[in-house]
């Protein structure tokens, strides 16, 4: 099966404009993809009412990620990429959140979304209302931090490592000498000289000139 044409993806367009007046939104076509922006909360009934609709049948909730801008006042975006298998195209529903506000979770609508939303919850430390079981997924559970952040540092805040004398694993913070962290951009070891790698053909061949 082909993927839908354009005009199959405008007339959708057109269809669901025409029975989507519950809510707010604004609908866009990228790259022959549909794309909703919705309020979060007007998540869970679009959702509900894109899976349910039989002319639209999203019968299948294959991703949820989100976008860091720290820069803004709703840091994050939501997206949830739904497959209709049954008509071979796609949908993005996003949704916009500041950084202290929780998402209702869609576990209900998408069971699938139990570990979706663990994981964006571990990498971005977005919280879902009503998640049966949200910790942990990826990273351990006394993991500090949410490593998908923006102002996350690339070295993290703690290193986990084997202890000898203990005869265990400990959790400890980073700490790197200065030395470490002056790299120099040309070369980490003795940087850039004066003269590049052929250099010296060039000065021969001038002094012949």
């Amino acid at each position: 099966m082909s993927y839908p044409n354009k005009r199959f993806i405008e007339d959708l367009v057109d269809l669901i404009k025409s029975l989507m007046n519950f809510c707010e939104y604004e609908i866009t076509i990228e790259k022959n993809e549909i794309s909703i922006l919705i309020k979060k909360e007007d998540l869970v009934s679009t959702l509900m009412f894109l899976k349910d609709n039989p002319s639209i049948s999203m019968e299948s909730l294959i991703d949820i990620t989100a976008i860091d801008y720290p820069g803004n006042e709703k840091r994050f975006t939501l997206v949830y990429n739904l497959l209709s298998v049954s008509k071979n195209f796609r949908i993005k529903v996003k949704t916009k959140t500041k950084e202290d506000n929780p998402v209702c979770s869609v576990t209900e609508v998408f069971p699938c979304a139990n570990w979706y939303e663990r994981e964006v919850w571990d990498l971005f430390g977005i919280r879902f209302l009503g998640h049966p079981d949200l910790r942990r997924i990826l990273t351990d559970y006394d993991f500090d931090g949410h490593p998908l952040r923006k102002d996350f540092p690339l070295t993290g805040f703690t290193q986990v490592r084997f202890d000898d004398e203990l005869g265990k694993v400990v959790n400890e913070p980073v700490k790197l000498d200065q030395e470490f962290r002056n790299f120099d951009n040309l070369s980490p070891w003795e940087g850039m000289s004066k003269y590049l790698p052929g250099d010296e053909k060039s000065n021969i061949s001038n002094d012949k000139d």
